[in-house]
Parts: structure tokens; sequence; C-alpha cells
């Protein structure tokens, strides 16, 4: 197996497995999971808010808030853990996109 396909494996391993997110903090009730905490909930963790976090909270919006997609927010475990594997292959299609553009770029400009 190339080592292209073995990195195209392991990335659909860990797509699959992204739900974990997900299980382990509801099962010990641990909360959010770590460094996933909005503004509120770092005051509540260190007792105020950083003022580069507080100023710039509002300008950024997840595209996914809590993986969940429009409709799911109150849905059960099974429907959020297909959030998760969504908002990874969106991530991963995002990044591969973005990485394939870059190199094409860098190609074509060093072949001139």
């Amino acid at each position: 197996m190339k080592i292209i396909s073995k990195l195209w494996v392991s990335i659909g391993v860990l797509i699959i497995l992204s739900p974990i997110g997900l299980l382990l903090p509801e099962r010990f009730k641990a909360g959010s999971a770590w460094g996933e905490w909005g503004a509120s909930e770092i005051r509540q963790l260190v007792g105020y808010i950083p003022r580069g976090l507080e100023k710039f909270s509002n300008i950024w919006s997840a595209p996914v808030p809590d993986y969940a997609f429009k409709g799911q927010e109150g849905a059960g475990l099974l429907a959020l853990s297909f959030g998760y594997i969504g908002s990874a292959l969106i991530g991963i299609l995002v990044v591969a996109g973005l990485a394939f553009l870059i190199a094409k770029f860098l190609i074509k400009k060093n072949n001139l």
C-alpha cells in the first residue's frame, strides 16, 4: 500500500473516531471538551475573560457551532455523531483543497 493510501485510510479512521470527543465528556460528566470553551466557560473556569478573547470573540463564529447542523441542536448522541463526522469531512476537504491549490500554484510558479 502506498504511503498516500495509508495516509487517507488513517484520516478516514480518525473521521470515524471523531465522535469520541462527544461521547467521552458525556460519559465522564466532564463538560466541554478541552480547549473548546467559549468566553462564558472561560470566565467560569478562570474567573475572568482575557482581553483579547473578549475583544475578538464576536468577530468569528463557527460555521457549524457545537458540531451540530441546523435542526440537530437538541438531537441525541447518534445524530450529533453524524454532525461530528460531517464537520471532520468538511474540515478535511477545505484543508486538503487549499493545500492542493497552493501546491498547484507553487509548482506552476517553479515551472516558469
